[in-house]
């Protein structure tokens, strides 16, 4: 599918049918989040994929009960680590220079611009806020690379993190949720939003050139 269509095809899913996306479709769509951009190329979360029905209906009071949490193939969670300092720089230097064939030296330029930018974020809640950002980047590609797929995808900000990071055990895992995206095929009968008309503003609303 050209990607101009597939962001055509996409939407919100509100209402799942319950079919289970392919495994190697789950994984190409992981690997998007696996090669999306982050800042300096730290990628300060990770994605947690919730697939077993039992354990997204757990998940799915967190999820203020949506449909699609449980209707849906695969739930996934981007959270961000809690532990973002040098110690995580020193080890991105170290594969950077593993994969590269570079002197650790080398980076040692590149190591303390990034080491300076973690160290500015002062509080857990500025490392959070930070991370997440990197979070969406992974989400977005996470929601192309679906539509590429003819696979749904739905991302929530609506829940409960706190209540979300329990179920999961996030917390013992160093992670803290920032966003979901569930996967799965659209109910067109139930969706109120199957079919509708895409709406967005006027493309010269979003897209605007400097003067």
């Amino acid at each position: 599918m050209m990607l101009h269509t597939a962001l055509n095809w996409r939407y919100a899913t509100k209402r799942m049918n319950g079919r289970r996306v392919p495994e190697a479709t789950v994984e190409r769509i992981l690997d998007a989040a696996h090669l999306a951009p982050s800042s300096y190329g730290l990628q300060p979360y990770s994605v947690v994929v919730v697939d077993t029905p039992e354990l997204r209906e757990r998940c799915q009071p967190a999820m203020f009960h949506q449909p699609q949490v449980v209707e849906g193939s695969h739930l996934l969670v981007f959270a961000t680590w809690e532990s973002i300092g040098e110690a995580e720089v020193d080890q991105l230097m170290a594969l950077i220079a593993e994969e590269r064939g570079l002197e650790l030296a080398s980076l040692e330029g590149y190591r303390h611009t990034v080491a300076s930018t973690v160290n500015r974020l002062a509080t857990a809640e500025a490392r959070h806020q930070w991370a997440a950002r990197q979070a969406y980047l992974a989400m977005g590609m996470v929601l192309t690379a679906a539509a590429m797929e003819r696979v749904d995808a739905t991302p929530m900000e609506g829940f409960d993190p706190a209540a979300l990071d329990e179920v999961l055990a996030l917390p013992a895992r160093g992670l803290r949720s920032a966003v979901v995206a569930t996967l799965g095929y659209r109910d067109a009968e139930t969706d109120w939003l199957a079919g509708l008309k895409k709406v967005r503003w006027p493309r010269e609303r979003v897209i605007a050139r400097a003067e």
